[in-house]
């Protein structure tokens, strides 16, 4: 009866970025493999390339106990969606992360040898995923998203996309000192005789 009272008192996990690990243990070299695909909102970089809404991340990871806490390494991958910074297309892409952290124990040597901000810790057997997760992937994204790394991008006097133009198209532009020249003799410049 005092253990069920005990089992019950424990903290559950909550959220789908949070991983419980009571059943891995403390006995360094115990390990188990993790699988979850969790919703990704607002994941990315603002305005450029980003998790589109209700996009989700696929976590392919291993937990292991050891010494000071519990090692998390493996994969995150999700794929993103922006537009290109030169001509504007969409554009979507795969991302995939690798991943290595630490979780230390709470009173373990390295929690209490290192800054709040320095490593993550465990809170009640309990490891958030979500920011060393939203880090990496916000880390691996381009600033600078391209449809392809030769994309030639808009014109700018017509905005129009440049690879569908093709290699001759230009606009001709009259220096403002000359228009005047060009209205008075009907701007005829194939053939001056005829003026």
């Amino acid at each position: 009866m005092s253990e069920h009272r005990h089992a019950s008192a424990r903290p559950t996990a909550t959220g789908p970025w949070v991983i419980d690990t009571r059943d891995l243990g403390r006995r360094a070299g115990s390990s188990r493999g993790y699988r979850r695909t969790v919703p990704a909102p607002g994941l990315g970089l603002a305005g450029v390339i980003a998790v589109p809404a209700g996009g989700s991340v696929e976590l392919d990871l291993l937990l292991e106990s050891v010494v000071e806490g519990v090692l998390v390494t493996g994969t995150a991958a999700t794929v993103v969606e922006g537009e290109c910074s030169r001509c504007l297309e969409p554009l979507s892409a795969d991302v995939q992360v690798e991943l290595t952290e630490l979780y230390a124990y709470p009173d373990s040597t390295t929690d209490e040898t290192t800054e709040e901000d320095e490593v993550s810790r465990l809170h009640d057997d309990l490891i958030d995923l979500e920011p060393v997760v939203r880090d990496a992937i916000v880390l691996a994204l381009p600033q600078v998203p391209l449809c392809s790394p030769d994309c030639p991008g808009l014109c700018v006097d017509c905005g129009g996309k440049l690879a569908d133009l093709g290699p001759d198209h230009g606009h001709e532009t009259i220096d403002p000192r000359w228009a005047a020249l060009q209205e008075r003799f009907g701007g005829n410049r194939d053939n001056p005789e005829e003026n």
